[in-house]
């Protein structure tokens, strides 16, 4: 069974369309001047690091093809790291290290790489092959999550992370997203992750979605995804929340990961979060966000907002 194609029942549920999406929300809470802020993810982990919110460790940046020939100094005695692109969307050009065998990496997916492909990706990334309208970019290096052992099981290889959709302040909308081999280790679900719909109250499973196709078992871990349960759920919230003081951005895509010693980690932020969340939900966006707008949540402190999303979000099981 895939996700929703008839108008009818797509009204019916609430569902949040991109056009409305981008006119009623994005443009309309969005200041584009804060969207440098979210669209480089070297400046995001770098503002939210200045905020206080805990963030993956920072290992070095790459800006010039002299630092990408002399990469291996970087790397001397580090066997997990993550290349990403700072102007990088969807997922593209992230490059997950999980170990190292002689003079070869080994990525998320098992396969192995040499340095010179190390070099290649980095080159490929400072000329734009992976950003955003092929500009020009810079590369940087983080340290590779540790999985918390509870939800390593429900992801192959890579790391999951749950993404928080949050609207002036409240969080209104939360999906895990875990890696499969198809995706080569990436909790992207466009490269084949699996989405989970979390309770917004709980973060319990309500129900899992690969491909926009309705799942309920890790295709291979074979874990049961209904038993998902997210640890310390409501720090996840609270972290999510100060987003939107610390972005100004009233329209958000919140993605937290959890370390298994540093615990919830800011990832990233997202200016234009996907719709596909709303599937793993089983439900539409459209009547949290207009109810939001109802009131006057923004000027609440944000323990406040969160008490209000977990009254008035909670999914009711049938």
């Amino acid at each position: 069974m895939s996700g929703w194609i008839a108008p009818g029942p797509l009204k019916k549920r609430g569902i949040l369309g991109m056009n409305r999406r981008n006119i009623a929300y994005i443009n309309r809470y969005n200041d584009r001047q804060f969207y440098p802020l979210v669209d480089n993810k070297l400046t995001t982990k770098l503002i939210a690091k200045e905020a206080g919110l805990a963030v993956p460790e920072l290992i070095s940046v790459v800006r010039t093809q002299h630092e990408v020939a002399t990469i291996e100094d970087t790397l001397q005695g580090l066997n997990k790291f993550v290349v990403k692109p700072a102007q990088g969307s969807g997922g593209k050009g992230i490059l997950v290290i999980t170990d190292q065998q002689q003079e070869h990496y080994q990525k998320a997916s098992g396969e192995l790489i040499s340095i010179a492909e190390v070099k290649r990706h980095l080159t490929n990334t400072l000329s734009g092959l992976h950003s955003l309208g092929g500009r020009t970019d810079v590369a940087f290096l983080e340290t590779l999550v540790r999985v918390d052992p509870f939800l390593e099981q429900y992801s192959h290889e890579g790391v999951p992370d749950i993404r928080l959709i949050i609207f002036q302040g409240v969080p209104v909308m939360g999906m895990l997203r875990v890696a499969t081999k198809a995706s080569d280790g990436k909790a992207n679900l466009h490269q084949g992750a699996i989405g989970v719909g979390l309770d917004i109250a709980t973060g319990k499973a309500i129900r899992a979605v690969q491909h926009n196709d309705f799942v309920t078992h890790h295709p291979d871990t074979g874990a049961d995804l209904a038993t998902i349960s997210i640890p310390g759920w409501h720090q996840l919230l609270h972290l999510a929340a100060k987003c939107y003081e610390v972005t100004e951005l009233g329209y958000l895509g919140c993605d937290i990961v959890i370390d298994r010693t540093r615990g919830p980690l800011i990832l990233e932020l997202n200016a234009r979060p996907g719709l596909s969340i709303q599937i793993a939900n089983n439900t539409g966006l459209l009547p949290r966000l207009q109810q939001v707008e109802s009131t006057r949540l923004k000027k609440m402190a944000i323990v406040d907002r969160v008490a209000y999303a977990v009254e008035h979000f909670h999914h009711v099981y049938h």
